[in-house]
């Protein structure tokens, strides 16, 4: 039980959680969307901050709040369009969830746009000339009277700087033009991770922007950080089992008071603010919890602390075969001689007998098509890719191709690498290749 409340808090804090260091900005956002929803008046604003700072928190708590007022619940339409694909993201709208989309452009966006609201029927087989003639005929099927009876749409625009890339930025354009006309009441929120997102735009979409920006940086301390983290873990008043709660809560407290756990804590936070770093830390403890170890331990903070830290790249390379090791290091050795430039498979393979040569007592010299299948192996699980898309007729011993681990992960992986022969890990060690 514990488990499962503190994971959905984890996994759905971005809908429903707490608000940490951004009640300025969430206080603005609100009162901004209050003027489109309650008072018929338009606007445009943008969400800019690094990734996990909060952007898609504070958009759905201010939607939450929205919603639960009278006068907005069956009055604001929402459309959620998408720069690119999110699978792990879900957007609300009308208590419903709609997976992450893509709109790469604007013909795409608009045949979003008319389905989020229901208006393929009102459009059926009708030709419009421009892309601003087909956006007018869908707010204009959405009237229903004057503007004060408008119903008021609010369009939520994620990876902002996406649609930057649309030709001529129409969808953009015609968004920011109709916020400033008298027509239907609308709201463009946009939200994004670059600074210099001004700087994107034309001069007219510009010059029909508000300017309204909403900055979230994170700017918490670590003494907010420690609080934070109490707060995430503690178990809820209405906790059935009252006294285990009582006596997790306490656990929770004296962990915090810990100074190996602040150590945990601490180097976690230099390396990243982002809150969704810190739930997944305190998600992997918390899945230590069993009912002979019904408390979280230092030692379990400090494991989960390693496990997120741990490179992927490198625990693959401790599944691979000896010979594919070989190829990982004659490509080392190619990227040290040639400065990083790419490489192609016939270098490899001559890097690799070269080795055989000088060690033929270690290793087993395999045909090179062997050699060659072990080559694949290595691009499928993305440790070496192509420099350029391979044509049917290129030779594939001659394709340039790029190493996608550097030589400290090499290291690092031959280091915990079990059973791997010696001259292997001299000749990785080896600061120049073998002549």
């Amino acid at each position: 039980q514990v488990q499962k409340i503190l994971r959905e808090r984890f996994c759905h804090h971005y809908a429903t959680g707490k608000l940490f260091g951004i009640e300025r900005q969430y206080r603005h956002l609100l009162e901004l969307l209050k003027r489109t929803t309650v008072h018929g008046e338009s606007n445009s604003a943008l969400i800019i901050g690094p990734r996990g700072s909060g952007k898609t928190a504070l958009l759905n708590h201010v939607l939450k709040e929205l919603t639960e007022m009278k006068q907005v619940k069956e009055n604001l339409l929402e459309v959620h369009l998408n720069g690119k694909v999110k699978g792990n993201c879900q957007f609300f709208m009308k208590n419903h969830f709609l997976s992450g989309l893509l709109q790469t452009n604007d013909k795409v966006a608009l045949k979003e746009i008319t389905r989020q609201l229901h208006l393929e029927n009102v459009v059926g087989d009708k030709v419009f000339g421009s892309f601003a003639e087909n956006l007018a005929f869908l707010l204009e099927a959405l009237r229903k009277g004057d503007r004060t009876s408008s119903c008021p749409i609010l369009f939520v625009l994620d990876e902002f700087d996406l649609f930057v890339h649309h030709k001529n930025q129409t969808l953009l354009y015609n968004l920011f033009d109709i916020s400033q006309s008298a027509q239907t009441p609308i709201t463009v929120i946009g939200l994004t991770c670059r600074q210099d997102i001004l700087e994107l735009l034309e001069k007219r979409v510009k010059s029909r922007f508000s300017h309204r920006q909403i900055y979230l940086m994170n700017s918490f301390d670590f003494k907010q950080y420690i609080r934070i983290f109490k707060e995430q873990l503690s178990l809820p008043a209405e906790f059935p089992d009252e006294s285990f709660a009582q006596k997790w809560n306490n656990n929770i407290q004296h962990l915090s008071e810990d100074k190996t756990v602040k150590d945990v804590l601490q180097n976690l936070f230099h390396y990243t603010k982002d809150l969704r770093s810190l739930h997944l830390l305190l998600m992997l403890a918390v899945s230590t919890v069993t009912v002979r170890h019904p408390l979280i331990a230092a030692s379990d903070l400090q494991e989960a602390s390693k496990q997120i830290r741990m490179d992927s790249k490198a625990n693959i390379v401790h599944g691979l075969s000896v010979l594919e090791i070989c190829l990982i290091i004659a490509m080392k050795h190619l990227n040290d001689v040639y400065e990083g430039e790419p490489f192609n498979f016939q270098m490899v393979y001559n890097e690799f007998q070269k080795f055989i040569q000088r060690k033929a007592h270690c290793m087993y010299n395999f045909e090179k098509p062997v050699v060659m299948k072990a080559f694949e192996h290595l691009l499928q699980l993305e440790l070496v890719k192509p420099i350029e898309r391979p044509s049917v007729r290129a030779q594939r011993e001659y394709l340039l191709m790029k190493l996608l681990l550097d030589n400290n992960q090499i290291m690092d992986a031959l280091q915990a690498y079990p059973n791997c022969p010696t001259d292997v890990k001299q000749w990785a060690a080896s600061s120049l290749s073998w002549l």
